[in-house]
């Protein structure tokens, strides 16, 4: 049997010293801090994403019930506006007027939520601001009736311009 011989001073290394130790928990606390603000930032985007999406799927859901009014397809009083009285209605339906059978009309299959909202104890169509038809856009307020919709949060967009105001 031969047995290694090793120069004189020489140890047998195993594992790590503390300096290099410390050298990799320095390099990945650096890589650490930079991921940090990026995934906040992708985090951002996608919450300013869906509230793009949600606002375009409640407006086009109101713009086609005005168009159902106007075609006859929805009766409506004549002291009413051409908008339904409430968001839930574009997802509970309406009596479809020109249907025989008493249909209903359906404009969305759910009420988005509001990304911007932090109240999880609110109902989806809560977290909503809705102006109604009868209100100033510089300054929306509710009514008999539902025109349009706005986030509720204060906070800018990263294109500088507050939630409330897209």
């Amino acid at each position: 049997m031969s047995k290694k011989v090793f120069a004189a001073g020489a140890k047998l290394r195993r594992g790590f010293t503390l300096v290099e130790l410390t050298v990799v928990v320095a390099i990945m606390a650096v890589l650490a801090s930079a991921a940090v603000p990026l995934y906040e930032l992708t985090a951002r985007r996608e919450k300013e994403q869906e509230l793009r999406v949600g606002l375009r799927q409640i407006r086009d859901a109101l713009d086609a019930y005005r168009t159902a009014v106007n075609d006859g397809k929805i009766t409506k009083k004549a002291d009413e506006s051409d908008y339904p009285r409430k968001l839930e209605d574009l997802v509970a339906g309406v009596p479809d007027a020109k249907d025989p059978e008493k249909r209903k009309i359906y404009f969305l299959r759910r009420l988005p939520r509001d990304p911007m909202s932090e109240d999880s104890s609110l109902a989806d169509a809560e977290t909503w601001g809705k102006r109604a038809y009868e209100s100033p856009p510089d300054n929306p307020q509710e009514g008999d009736d539902v025109f349009d919709v706005y986030s509720r949060s204060q906070q800018i967009g990263l294109n500088g311009i507050a939630y409330d105001k897209w």
